[in-house]
């Protein structure tokens, strides 16, 4: 599975666990009781709906996507390109989850459009690339063909290949200027550029064809917890967040990012049915590693590490509670987000 992926799987219940010496994340955990204010944003948050402004946000973002990758010649690379990049069932997490950091700091959407384009053009970039047979052989990908499986190999590195340098392009040529200054766009480059590179992405991948079991957290770190990472700064950088700020969204972004991972693979583990070990999780996953209940005390601590990092923006009231959704959704996947038109 790709980075920062939701699972489209049944809504369960991953449960609470005790906590394990053997998986305890870098993970500060405050013990003082909340204030009345913090109490009440966390209230607040249980009862967002996050559902109607995901998929109000899915609508904008799959015409814009839309209207950014035309096609051109060569056709055939435009066609594969479109195929991962609009593909049905995608949820349009890394492009949201900017969106909203942007609005938290007082940012435009109109300013984070484009960059939340691009930023699922590189997600949508490392899932063809992710999925080829030389990396993770996977011929689908949310229930559809995966790219290569349907235009070939070849095509695929190509359609690839394309997208990243399509996002960067598209975000310097779109982000108004009278929005965004010239230094803050040279700024969510270089966080992308770092995030899909040798150090990130690219690492992650490469510790999940060679690494051992004893690597599996730097794997879920690189793989996962980069685009989330990525896509909470951007949001932060292109609103003119101060770098406490941007800190602090680095740190949440990444434990959402790597949360999310976490538990989509106890919810798959789940569904299979006892017996049937040919389907089981073999991989470099906690749950493929250490087993689903030491994989769901991971994803408590990753889920208070997030939340912990978001009782700092206080300050900015309501407009924190998308960002605390997120969280939410990533333990209790309490909706599935419809494909959404228009």
């Amino acid at each position: 599975m790709g980075p920062f992926t939701i699972a489209t799987l049944p809504s369960l219940h991953i449960g609470h666990f005790r906590k394990s010496p053997n998986l305890v994340l870098p993970i500060r955990c405050s013990t003082a009781a909340p204030s009345p204010s913090l109490a009440s944003i966390r209230s607040k948050a249980v009862h967002f709906d996050l559902k109607a402004y995901w998929t109000s946000l899915m609508v904008q973002i799959n015409q814009k996507l839309d209207e950014a990758i035309p096609i051109k010649f060569p056709q055939q690379i435009y066609e594969a390109m479109r195929y991962s990049s609009l593909a049905k069932g995608a949820k349009r997490a890394p492009p949201v989850m900017c969106i909203s950091a942007c609005e938290l700091f007082g940012g435009s959407r109109i300013a984070a459009f484009p960059t939340a384009c691009a930023l699922e053009m590189v997600h949508a970039a490392s899932l063809i690339h992710d999925d080829l047979p030389c990396m993770d052989d996977s011929p689908s990908r949310r229930g559809q063909p995966s790219n290569h499986t349907i235009y070939g190999v070849a095509m695929a590195i190509l359609a690839g290949d394309a997208l990243f340098p399509l996002g960067f392009q598209h975000i310097v040529s779109h982000t108004p200027s009278d929005l965004v200054p010239e230094p803050r766009l040279l700024r969510v480059i270089a966080e992308i550029a770092r995030c899909v590179g040798s150090t990130g992405m690219a690492a992650g991948q490469f510790l999940d064809l060679e690494g051992g079991p004893n690597a599996v957290g730097l794997i879920q770190d690189k793989k996962f917890g980069e685009m989330g990472e990525c896509s909470a700064v951007c949001g932060g950088l292109l609103a003119g967040a101060e770098d406490d700020d941007i800190e602090r969204l680095r740190r949440y972004g990444r434990a959402v990012g790597v949360l999310y991972a976490v538990v989509d693979d106890i919810l798959e583990e789940r569904l299979i049915p006892k017996g049937d070990e040919d389907k089981k999780n073999r991989g470099k996953s906690y749950v493929g590693v250490y087993g689903v209940e030491k994989a769901a005390e991971v994803a408590e601590e990753l889920r208070a590490k997030a939340m912990e990092e978001l009782d700092g923006f206080e300050k900015y009231g309501d407009r924190v509670l998308p960002l605390y959704s997120f969280v939410n959704y990533a333990i209790d996947r309490s909706f599935s987000v419809d494909e959404a038109s228009g």
